[in-house]
């Protein structure tokens, strides 16, 4: 049963006993293909009693919560949080310590930019047992998806990930080493600051002919990727409105993107999928094929036992 946050009084008041038995897993969802997930993270989500998850875990992957399982929408929007992070935090405390066994799901992994360390801690202060399981980050995963290696010898010996925001909303990019062509740099949330980034890193010494990536639903099957170059990134962004979620990779391995290659996989696993489907109905047809022939063989049976004579 998915749904927002009811009242937290009537959440806990439930049937669930505290028993001090209950523990938190923070579950990385990956970034929303859900075969990406893990084993483990499919088993804890198939037992857990409850399931919190943030916005950006995809709806294929919630179509995993099994029906009987409170599934609890806590997930915020840009400009908009219905819950705190620390209310978020707290909700965990009080569900664990009403017995139940809670997962936590996060897209992505929960140790990049998920908060999931927050969390860990507070948690921890608390006294609430609490275990991380990984998942696949955005940027591994987006980049995968679309072809284009993080890192190669010709192109970057390193990458870099950076939050596209600042703790306060404008993104400062400080320090040294951003002027590094050898350097692929993954930017996590920067949809809202693309222009204000392409400037810092134009002015840091970034070539502006820098090819730019953006990619949007990375790894679902409505994936978008748009190429553009760190001069025409603002232009981008203003024309083709790309929507949350979605990152931006800047470096030379971008070239390396060919839009060819992710319409062979999708047409590949549309295929797949097609053929599992007949496979799956000509089955169905042989099993009531075969009962079928089996009632007959039943009746034909009797009705040779009703002609048979009495002795």
């Amino acid at each position: 049963m998915t749904q927002r946050l009811p009242a937290l009084k009537q959440l806990l008041n439930g049937t669930h006993a505290p028993s001090g038995s209950g523990c938190v897993w923070l579950v990385g969802a990956g970034p929303g293909d859900p075969e990406l997930l893990t084993l483990k993270a499919l088993r804890l989500i198939e037992a857990a009693d409850v399931v919190v998850y943030d916005r950006l875990v995809s709806e294929a992957i919630l179509t995993l919560i099994p029906a009987a399982t409170l599934a609890l929408d806590v997930g915020k929007t840009p400009g908009f949080h219905g819950m705190t992070q620390r209310q978020i935090s707290q909700l965990l405390v009080d569900l664990a310590r009403s017995g139940r066994q809670v997962v936590r799901l996060k897209g992505g992994d929960p140790f990049i930019f998920g908060r999931g360390g927050e969390e860990m801690q507070w948690l921890q202060a608390a006294g609430v047992p609490c275990y991380i399981v990984p998942g696949i980050t955005a940027a591994t995963g987006c980049a995968a998806a679309c072809g284009i290696p993080l890192t190669h010898r010709d192109y970057a010996q390193s990458v870099r990930f950076i939050t596209g925001h600042g703790k306060a909303g404008r993104p400062q990019l400080t320090g040294a080493g951003w002027q590094d062509a050898s350097q692929t740099l993954v930017f996590y949330m920067g949809l809202t600051w693309g222009a204000e980034l392409s400037q810092q890193l134009r002015q840091h010494g970034r070539a502006a002919e820098t090819p730019v990536a953006i990619v949007e639903r990375g790894t679902r099957r409505d994936q978008r990727v748009l190429i553009a170059t760190l001069a025409t990134l603002e232009e981008t962004l203003r024309r083709e409105r790309p929507q949350s979620p979605a990152l931006m990779i800047v470096g030379e391995v971008v070239s390396l993107y060919r839009h060819e290659a992710r319409q062979g996989e999708i047409l590949q696993q549309e295929a797949q999928a097609q053929q599992g489907a007949e496979t799956q109905q000509q089955e169905a047809q042989a099993q009531q094929g075969a009962e079928t022939q089996q009632g007959e063989v039943a009746r034909q049976e009797e009705d040779i036992q009703l002609r048979e004579p009495a002795r």
